[in-house]
């Protein structure tokens, strides 16, 4: 009772001594610290929130908690941070550990236990401040590759009580880096119609020059009105050499400070704005991430500071300027990027696109709807971060909704009117995008209300109308049928589905449920007998599986245990 007391009244004793406390939150391995990501580095949608932690290229590495707490949330999914452990602490933070290969023993047996009493595998609970209290140095658990992990490694968070991620660098976690942000890009970029850079009106490249300490230069430009610019840039640190984020970027203007990038916070509502941040459309036909270091109308982002006209500069005529980036790591190591400016009075030769009559207009600030035969798409208001003009087009089933260029602030809806259709068909449809050289259709999750299919997405593309009509498949991996399992820890099978995806499965031996935990990157189902719930000698495997338009395939087989 006194621990739970402690845990409501120390709070607003730790906040108001310090900011950030140094020296409370222990390393989460006992291994050095080395990173494949660092905290808000540019992710695909998101900012990312915390530091993903090697380990060493292998699964099972014992995972620390932090700091004395209680387990305050627990979630096992099958996509995302995988299994994920939450730990909330004295001082009115929370830790987040995820991709874990397993939990500590005490807590794996208390998820179980719920994962029977639910029967499934995809379970999220909120245990009470006193069932898991846990010592600072216990372990809770073992690093694994869970969920949407590319490899192994643990995502580490450290998370504030409003629920915002913070750098736990901020905390004393440390990681050797010695070496300056690099820099591989530079842009330049009108604000309107009125602004030009090198006698043009649109993004223009800068030619980068390394200088022999480390910064870098541009080529001199011309231009004349409101401009902004972009930089690529990455940290590398000591002990690994792939790219990571860097922790804050100024910009300044003949020696006053323009703007101010600082990553050490966000939250995760205002995360999906960072498509507004970078250059979307260069990331998506180049493949390399543009920070943008203005503000466009409709950016929420809290991670700008002290900034002047929204990091735009304005550019007279016979005027010469220097713009100036600074941009450092989390321990200060700094590189500076000068760009010379001439200022230069031109006029625009390029052509105004609103002249295209066959362009379809989505307003930001009203809803639009755009019809097609037997099909439409709802823009509801704040959709698009602008005004926006599209191409649109429908033939037959298929519906070309512009380039996957722009970025979108909420999910648009397509809708497909089946009523042509025979009512046997009508539950084998589902809507799909069309990605890649081959146009593959990907199934967008499908709703059907009478005769009308919907889907939500916020990527432009080609959408369509796809049937799928093959049931999932199921195969046994390290066991075949009759065969005796005494010696076997675990029971493994495939599982795919070729179309739709798969939507659910279940397992039984004997008629009763059994946990199989599914790995959808490999489509690998995995029971382990360790859950001492398969007793009998002779036992009766059935699993079901069910694609998202409900195809469902059955597999059945008799193994045999002692």
């Amino acid at each position: 009772m006194k621990y739970i007391l402690l845990l409501i009244l120390l709070p607003l004793q730790v906040f108001s001594q310090s900011e950030y406390p140094q020296d409370y939150f222990r390393n989460p391995l006992d291994i050095t610290l080395v990173l494949s990501g660092s905290f808000a580095e540019l992710r695909s949608n998101h900012f990312h929130s915390g530091l993903d932690i090697k380990t060493q290229q292998k699964q099972g590495l014992k995972v620390y908690t932090a700091a004395d707490g209680y387990v305050s949330r627990i979630k096992v999914s099958h996509f995302g941070y995988g299994k994920a452990l939450y730990i909330t602490h004295p001082n009115g933070y929370t830790t987040v550990y995820a991709h874990l290969k397993k939990f500590s023993p005490k807590i794996e047996a208390y998820v179980k236990k719920r994962q029977y009493e639910k029967e499934s595998y995809e379970v999220e609970f909120f245990p009470n401040t006193d069932e898991l209290l846990i010592s600072r140095d216990e372990i809770v658990a073992f690093s694994g590759n869970t969920g949407g992990s590319g490899g192994p490694h643990l995502h580490f968070e450290i998370r504030d009580n409003a629920e915002r991620p913070i750098n736990p660098m901020l905390f004393g976690i440390n990681i050797k880096d010695t070496k300056k942000p690099f820099i591989t890009g530079v842009y330049a970029y009108p604000k309107n119609k009125t602004s030009f850079i090198n006698g043009e009106n649109k993004r223009t490249p800068l030619r980068l020059i390394p200088n022999a300490n480390g910064d870098y230069s541009a080529e001199k430009i011309s231009a004349y009105g409101d401009i902004g610019f972009g930089v690529v840039t990455n940290d590398r640190q000591d002990l690994a050499p792939n790219k990571n984020g860097v922790s804050n970027i100024k910009s300044f203007f003949n020696g006053n400070k323009v703007l101010e990038v600082n990553f050490k916070r966000f939250s995760f509502d205002e995360t999906k704005h960072l498509n507004r941040y970078v250059d979307f459309e260069l990331f998506k036909t180049k493949k390399t991430r543009v920070q943008k270091l203005f503000i466009e109308a409709n950016n929420p982002l809290s991670l700008f500071k002290g900034v002047v006209d929204n990091g735009y500069i304005k550019i007279e005529d016979s005027t010469a300027s220097i713009y100036k980036v600074e941009i450092s790591d989390y321990k200060n190591n700094t590189t500076t990027l000068d760009i010379p400016i001439k200022g230069e009075f031109s006029i625009s030769k390029n052509e105004n696109l609103e002249s295209h009559p066959n362009l379809s207009l989505i307003k930001n600030a009203a809803t639009t709807v755009l019809e097609g035969n037997k099909s439409s798409v709802i823009f509801y208001n704040n959709t698009v971060y602008d005004d926006l003009l599209i191409d649109f087009k429908v033939n037959s089933d298929t519906i070309s909704l512009h380039k996957d260029i722009v970025p979108l602030q909420k999910n648009f809806i397509v809708n497909y009117d089946i009523s042509n259709y025979k009512d046997i068909d009508k539950d084998k449809l589902f809507i799909a995008r069309l990605f890649g050289y081959y146009k593959k259709p990907s199934y967008v999750s499908t709703t059907r209300k009478g005769d009308t299919l919907s889907a939500r997405s916020k990527i432009f593309g080609q959408y369509v109308l796809a049937t799928d009509t093959i049931t999932p498949k199921i195969r046994p991996v390290n066991f075949t049928p009759k065969k005796w399992l005494s010696k076997y820890r675990y029971l493994k099978v495939k599982i795919s589905d070729d179309l739709s995806g798969i939507s659910n499965y279940r397992a039984t031996v004997n008629g009763k449920w059994i946990l199989m935990e599914y790995d959808y990157k490999t489509g690998l189902l995995t029971h382990d007998f360790n859950d001492n719930v398969v007793t009998d000698t002779e036992n009766n495997l059935k699993i079901i599986v069910t694609d998202n338009v409900g195809n469902s395939s059955t597999f059945e087989a008799t193994f045999f245990r002692k």
